[in-house]
């Protein structure tokens, strides 16, 4: 058997410039919202490309589930985008508590976030994977900008 060569210790993460995007742990948002997560972390990867000359900090949009999010106390000061319902992922649901909608489609579609972008905290679900698919969209077309500028404006998050 050949000698495996070690593999180097992970580095320990630095939390100060991530921009979460928050899945459920749950089997249904692994397989519908973790692809939708990773799109959007593509698009806002783009967005700060084509921003790169303008901005003066570092923005590492890394998607997560849910259960590391709540666990780990140094991600909750980060902005943060939640996807998927209360019924799969727990943000969603305190979000759903805490946030003020910005759209709600006869509750079949929900987006709720902070319209002046003091608090960076987004949750965008519908009631089955088509309808969140939508709300992301929507999200996408009307907010994320916004969002973005404020993400990369704002010195340190307002966590209240």
């Amino acid at each position: 058997m050949p000698e495996e060569s070690p593999q180097p210790a992970p580095k320990q993460v630095d939390t100060t410039n991530l921009l979460l995007i928050v899945v459920g742990a749950h089997l249904r948002a692994e397989t519908a919202d973790r692809p939708l997560a990773y799109a959007l972390r593509e698009g806002i990867l783009h967005w700060l490309k084509d921003h790169q000359p303008a901005l003066n900090i570092r923005v590492e949009p890394v998607v997560c589930t849910d259960l590391w999010y709540v666990n780990q106390e140094d991600l909750q000061s980060r902005p943060t985008i939640s996807i998927g319902g209360p019924g799969v992922n727990a943000l969603s649901q305190y979000y759903a508590q805490k946030l003020e909608p910005a759209m709600l489609q006869e509750h079949k579609m929900v987006i709720q976030l902070d319209p002046e972008f003091v608090h960076l905290r987004v949750a965008v679900w519908g009631m089955d994977h088509d309808l969140t698919v939508k709300a992301l969209e929507l999200f996408t077309e009307r907010y994320l900008d916004a969002y973005l500028r404020a993400v990369v404006t704002q010195v340190e998050p307002d966590v209240g």
